[in-house]
């Protein structure tokens, strides 16, 4: 895992860089998902998809495995430079959604400790805003798909600017939790079919 650390950090806990995402304590089947979508070109970031382009499955899952199962403490959060206007406006959606433009809350499919489901729905817990609003952005231009039907992409189309920076600057803001652990499979029933689930 030496080659992951200068990016992930040390058992994945994340490093001071806002686009480099704490992988510890998520699902092994979303981290293994994104592994291999990062293998096949279908998510585009050079250093991972040179990375990965030769690796086979077993040595996939076997990086997947090994990130799901570190604990490490949270790093801290970057203050926040939102009013709490847009604080409000960013835990509303996130908990409750917004039913006229047919926005479920994040709660409904990444729980509401916001720790992930296994085996594919990843925590948002521990995630600096900019990566957040850069991975929602993604979506909803499609420079980041998952396997259809892609969900993330159905919901992150309804949401605005505004929407983005208000979402990544409450999830952002989440306290690092002394649980990790993603609910068991099985524990929610989503609110709209997700490709990277089994059935």
């Amino acid at each position: 895992m030496r080659a992951c650390t200068p990016c992930h950090g040390v058992q994945g806990r994340g490093t001071h860089d806002d686009y480099f995402p704490r992988l510890a304590g998520k699902p092994g089947g979303y981290l293994y998902n994104q592994l291999a979508a990062f293998r096949s070109g279908r998510r585009h970031y050079s250093p991972m998809n040179y990375l990965l382009e030769y690796q086979n499955d077993d040595y996939l899952k076997a990086i997947a495995s090994y990130f799901a199962s570190q604990k490490p403490p949270f790093l801290p959060r970057h203050p926040d430079t939102v009013s709490s206007a847009v604080l409000t406006h960013g835990e509303a959606l996130a908990t409750l959604g917004d039913a006229s433009r047919g926005i479920p809350a994040c709660a409904s499919c990444h729980n509401p400790s916001f720790t992930g489901v296994e085996p594919g729905i990843p925590a948002l817990v521990g995630l600096q805003a900019n990566y957040i609003s850069a991975q929602l952005s993604a979506f909803r231009y499609g420079t980041r798909t998952a396997i259809a039907p892609d969900c993330m992409q159905l919901v992150a189309a309804r949401l605005s600017e505004d929407d983005v920076t208000a979402l990544a600057a409450w999830l952002s803001s989440l306290p690092g939790q002394a649980s990790t652990t993603p609910k068991p499979q099985g524990s929610l029933t989503t609110p709209l079919p997700c490709g990277s689930e089994p059935n």
